[in-house]
């Protein structure tokens, strides 16, 4: 079994990650915030002594969404923790960075992006730059990839926010589906990620950074209608602007250049799972969060 250190074990990726088969494939170490503090470089250079891994899957993030508790130091502390991680580079072989499609910079329409225009640009925001600063030290580590998340989705996800799990939870709980404005995603379904990760853990990267992107783009007002439609139900759909927002779509050809026999879940079929994973936990589900869009 290789041995795997995943950050951001609780989070949502590194949830669906401990439940996957790579669970069972893999070794994987998951330690807690409290045991391993990514930003104190002290307590990581503890962590390594006498540990060596194969593989880091860093998952690890501080959010910057408009659901999360504490925004402030948003660059300090997402580099920072790339960086206590990259110093011990001896003692892993291969790193790969869950990134995101904000490298790109999200002030403008991203459409169908490809690698090749990472660092055309200069993102204006923090999150974006966060990306941007770490896929530029990623570039100077051999072994180190970084893999560009669009959208995604699945369970675990923050239903408060996240539009397909919103959407399906006001369903259930026959409310209206509400969207400030229509855009078009490159939305990946969370199950889709891991055979992704299982390539680059078992396989050498011919470059260092890869869209990790189905082949389908699809816009919100799509979704709401097919989460409608599953849901049996005749609510409102309540798009509070007009018209199409930015574009947030990336190219996966490079990736799927290395491979080619790679499939992605129909969406159909992915969003009815998600459908039935709230119906299982529906008791679970406070009303009183929806009433609000955040």
């Amino acid at each position: 079994m290789k041995k795997i250190l995943l950050t951001g074990g609780n989070g949502f990726i590194g949830k669906n990650i401990l439940e996957s088969p790579l669970a069972q494939k893999y070794e994987i170490t998951a330690p807690r915030s409290f045991e391993l503090n990514l930003t104190d470089t002290e307590n990581v250079d503890e962590f390594f002594k006498n540990k060596n891994f194969d593989v880091v899957l860093h998952s690890a993030v501080k959010p910057g969404h408009r659901n999360a508790k504490d925004r402030s130091d948003l660059f300090y502390s997402n580099v920072r923790m790339f960086q206590n991680l990259e110093r011990h580079k001896d003692k892993f072989g291969k790193f790969i960075n869950l990134g995101s499609g904000a490298i790109y910079d999200v002030s403008a329409d991203i459409k169908d992006a490809k690698e090749s225009d990472i660092f055309k640009k200069i993102p204006a925001d923090e999150h974006g730059f966060c990306k941007y600063t770490i896929a530029k030290l990623i570039e100077k580590s051999d072994t180190f990839i970084d893999l560009n998340i669009f959208g995604i989705f699945g369970k675990h996800e923050d239903f408060q926010i996240r539009f397909i799990s919103n959407a399906i939870c006001k369903t259930l709980l026959d409310l209206p589906i509400t969207l400030r404005q229509n855009r078009k995603f490159s939305y990946l379904y969370i199950d889709d990620l891991m055979p992704i990760l299982e390539f680059f853990i078992e396989n050498d990267a011919r470059h260092k950074s890869y869209n990790a992107v189905p082949d389908m783009k699809i816009d919100l007002a799509e979704l709401a209608e097919k989460i409608k439609t599953f849901g049996g139900k005749n609510q409102d759909i309540l798009i509070a602007s007009p018209g199409y927002g930015l574009e947030y779509t990336g190219s996966n050809a490079r990736l799927k250049n290395e491979m080619p026999n790679l499939k992605f879940t129909d969406i159909d079929k992915s969003i009815k799972t998600l459908f039935g994973y709230y119906q299982d936990n529906i008791s679970l589900l406070d009303r009183n969060l929806f009433l609000e869009d955040k």
